[in-house]
């Protein structure tokens, strides 16, 4: 696996034979979730075409030096050829440190292994929201809020972009939703994808810009605002300056602040070879 150039050393692989790592959260001590969307099953024809389906979805804690996997047998879906999977996609600790998560394959919201609701379309991000949790669908660019009790509301729709899609949210210091744009197709233009700042019942606005293909945003104590690019990390500061953190990071597919460090899933759609880094900030 190609390690990542960083602008400062100290890349360290923290969690390891992962089927295609997504999303990542931390727990209340400090366990790292990771959200494998596993690696399909097997294919059949169906009417609509050939399936490659199957329960190879799962959650990997990550806790002293250690990983096992918390939850499995989730959905999982990918593509004949291997190129795409659908699977777990993001995950939230959860009161106790449960683990709450989304599966693209059934657009599904999970506690643990069970079902609380269906969200519908392509939920690709999760953030936790007093009194339950905000999902973000790229299928149809909204931002929707789901209750303890899977009631499923939405709160926002981003401006259409296609083939531009919402693929990840954050919580501001000021307590504004931000979300970051990815390309939800093969074609990708560079400087193309933006972080919209968002709050109910206003009119998203355009926060950041100049992106390749976000993957993942996350908030750190001091202000600034990561961005998981493609393959490289930023740092936004307070004054909107952009500095590059680390690149020539391997498909990465989320990321997570805690300590001082960067954690970042890489090798997002490969079987047994996907990874966790940790990166000094």
């Amino acid at each position: 696996m190609p390690m990542p150039i960083p602008a400062r050393p100290a890349v360290e692989v923290v969690a390891r034979g992962l089927d295609s790592p997504r999303g990542l959260a931390f727990g209340p001590r400090g366990e790292l979730y990771v959200a494998e969307a596993g690696r399909g099953g097997p294919c059949r024809a169906e009417a609509g075409g050939v399936v490659c389906s199957g329960r190879s979805g799962a959650i990997t804690m990550v806790e002293f030096g250690r990983q096992w996997r918390v939850v499995s047998g989730l959905p999982s879906l990918v593509s004949p050829d291997g190129a795409g999977v659908a699977g777990p996609s993001d995950v939230v600790a959860g009161a106790g440190g449960e683990p709450i998560l989304t599966v693209g394959a059934d657009a599904r919201l999970y506690r643990g292994g069970n079902v609380l609701t269906g969200v519908g379309g392509d939920p690709v991000a999760l953030l936790d929201n007093t009194r339950g949790w905000l999902v973000v669908d790229a299928q149809s660019r909204a931002v929707r809020r789901v209750t303890p009790r899977g009631r499923v509301q939405t709160v926002a729709v981003l401006p259409d972009r296609t083939p531009l899609t919402p693929g990840s949210i954050t919580r501001g210091p000021d307590g504004a939703w931000f979300v970051g744009e990815m390309f939800h197709l093969a074609t990708v233009r560079p400087g193309a994808a933006r972080i919209w700042r968002v709050e109910p019942g206003r009119v998203p606005v355009v926060w950041a810009e100049g992106f390749t293909s976000i993957v993942d945003v996350a908030w750190s104590p001091d202000g600034g605002l990561y961005v998981l690019d493609r393959d490289a990390l930023f740092r936004i500061g307070p004054d909107h300056a952009r500095r590059l953190i680390a690149t020539g990071l391997d498909d990465p597919g989320g990321l997570a602040l805690r300590g001082g460090h960067a954690y970042v899933s890489t090798c997002s759609t490969c079987n047994d070879t996907g990874a966790v880094l940790r990166i000094r900030l």
